[in-house]
Order: C-alpha cells, then structure tokens, then sequence
C-alpha cells in the first residue's frame, strides 16, 4: 500500500470520525416535544414565533415560525429590558462607581425634594421605592413609553413628584418606575445617554448588532423601550450563564452576578405581581424562579408582556429564548411551563 493511499485514508477516517461525532452529539437530545407544543400553540403565541436553546457553548436547538419571522427578527422586548438594565448598572457597580445601597437623591437632588431621599439603587432595581404606582395592566405598564418625555430627565423629573405609598424596602410593586431612576442615575454619573451607555456596556460588547433602546418617538424607557432580536438577546442569555464571560471577556464580574440572582423580595408583601410571575420571588431586574436549600438561584427569567420569555437554568446550564413579534395576552403561562418541561425532559439536573 503506498504512503499516498495510506494518508488518503487516515484523512477519510478522521473526517469520518468528525461527521459521526457530530451526529452522536445530535442525537443525544430529541427536541420532538418542543417542536410539537409550539406548532400546537403558535397562534397563541401571535404566529411569528422564534427558539434558541442554548448549552455548552453553542445553539442545541433553533425553530423559526411564522411569515419570514426570522432568529434576527426585530422586535420590541418590553419587561425583557429589565434584565438588560440591571446587568448595565451592575457594570458601574463592578467599576466601583456606585453602590447599590446609595441614595438616589445623591445623584437625583429632585428626590430629596420631594421626599424620597432614602430611596437606595438596589430598592429601584427590585420595585421597592414605595413610589404610588397604579400599573397593573399590560395597557398602564407601557403608559411611560406612550408619553412624550423628551428625555429620560424628564420622565425621571416626573416620577419624583408621585404620592409615596408605602416606606422604601418594604413592599414589592413590581412596574417601570425603579429601573428608569436607576437608569437616570447611570446618566448623571457617566455624563452620557442612557442608550449610549447600553450600546457601549452590553449591545457592543456582547456583539448585539441589531439591539436599540431608544423608540423611534420617545426618550429613553430603561424598564420597556429595548429592541433586539433572539440571536441578540441569546448573547446576553449566554454571558450571563456563563458566569459574566462572552467570548474570553469578561463583561460582568461572577459576584456582581450573583447579586443580581439573590432574592431581595422574600417576607415582603407584593402589591402588584403580574399574573405570569405569581408565587416567584425578585432578585435584581430578575425574577427567580427556583433556588437550592440554600437559597441559591437555579432557575431565573426576565419574561416580558410582548410575549416573550428568557430564562436560564443553572442546574442544567442552558439558557433558552421564546422570542415572539407580538402577544399581549398574559396568559400563557401553560405554555412556558410546558416548553421548560419538554427541554427539561431532555437535559437531565446536575445538581440536587
């Protein structure tokens, strides 16, 4: 057998070998479940309907439905934004540029004007300024990115002067009012844009191309007004499972994260809790779904009243997207649940 045959072979077998590898790895997950519960619920869902899964570094699973709804599809994120929000104040924190349990008022002087001059930034990132906040439907929850603010000053400006209902730190209302004074904080300190600072802190770092913050006819709404796609949204999703690292960078330290995934909301009565996330406690611009016997976080989300749903499972170390165009109906439950089941029924817990 001459030397050419022979490393014709070996080269044969090698991609051979390669091709195999790949279909075994495949193999080891039958996503037919996922497949059938969205087809059997993609009306529900508002048609245009995109999934990523993501594990172990890359995509497991991907579906596309709907007319040319496509992974890269724009489409409005609503309370998604949040989690976006929080991770940007965390980067000042991790700069050692703020502290979460400043006041406000520090930065904000209007809010030692009118009487909240205790409010803290961690109060704002979990929905506990005690600020009067009256919305508790889908329609009120989008009334600050109806309004015509010229800027996020402004909005901030506005909140200021609303009644106190309760003492900071000791009721959950869950709204969009804490995230936008954290937002305009950001502001103040940086001497930029609120979406500047996004774009330079998470779109531009975690490769978010198609990623904006600012709608086409309104200031800036830290807590609803992001754009993004699910591909974008996944590398967020992905940096955030993967302990603060996209890429071999770091975007947000393993410690800042696990403050956000701390729960900040157990004893306290809850005002208002959108439907969807009834009986789940608050981190930090997160909801936490699950936790160990030690309180640690296993199971956290940022769903959004659009229809879309993020979460990531640490036990099982996947984070997924259920990425609509548009629903705002809140009750589909149901079917989160059962979508986590179906990956859940696939990838099996590493932990106790």
């Amino acid at each position: 057998m001459s030397y050419q045959f022979k490393s014709y072979c070996l080269k044969f077998t090698l991609v051979l070998s390669f091709v195999l590898f790949c279909l075994i790895g495949k193999s080891q997950y039958n996503f037919n479940e996922i497949d059938k519960l969205l087809a059997n619920n993609q009306k529900a869902l508002g048609k245009n309907v995109a999934v990523l899964l993501y594990k172990d570094g890359k995509i497991i699973y991907q579906k596309e439905m709907g007319e040319d709804f496509k992974i890269k599809s724009k489409a409005r994120l609503a309370d998604c934004s949040k989690w976006l929000t929080a991770a940007l104040v965390m980067t000042f924190v991790d700069e050692g540029k703020i502290s979460l349990d400043e006041k406000v008022s520090t930065y904000i002087p209007i809010f030692e004007t009118y009487g909240k001059s205790y409010i803290t930034l961690r109060q704002c990132l979990s929905h506990q300024t005690g600020i009067e906040d009256n919305e508790k439907t889908i329609v009120k929850l989008l009334e600050l990115q109806r309004r015509k603010f010229e800027s996020l000053e402004d909005q901030v400006n506005f909140l200021a002067k609303k009644f106190v209902a309760a003492k900071p730190g000791t009721t959950f209302n869950y709204g969009n009012m804490g995230l936008n004074i954290a937002g305009r904080v950001l502001e103040v300190i940086s001497k930029k844009k609120f979406e500047v600072l996004m774009k330079q802190r998470i779109f531009t770092p975690l490769n978010m191309k198609n990623s904006t913050i600012t709608p086409e006819d309104n200031a800036a709404n830290p807590s609803g007004g992001a754009v993004s796609t699910a591909a974008d949204y996944m590398n967020f999703l992905s940096m955030m499972l993967d302990k603060g690292m996209f890429m071999g960078k770091r975007i947000l330290s393993e410690g800042t994260i696990k403050e956000m995934q701390t729960i900040s909301t157990k004893s306290l009565p809850k005002k208002y809790v959108p439907k969807l996330t009834e009986g789940v406690e608050y981190g930090l611009g997160e909801w936490i779904e699950e936790t160990d016997n030690n309180g640690n976080a296993l199971v956290v989300s940022a769903p959004g009243f659009n229809g879309t749903f993020p979460f990531i499972d640490k036990c099982r170390n996947y984070a997924c997207i259920l990425f609509v165009a548009s629903n705002t109906k809140e009750d589909n439950g149901e079917i989160y649940l059962a979508l986590k089941k179906a990956i859940n029924n696939q990838i099996p817990a590493t932990c106790n």
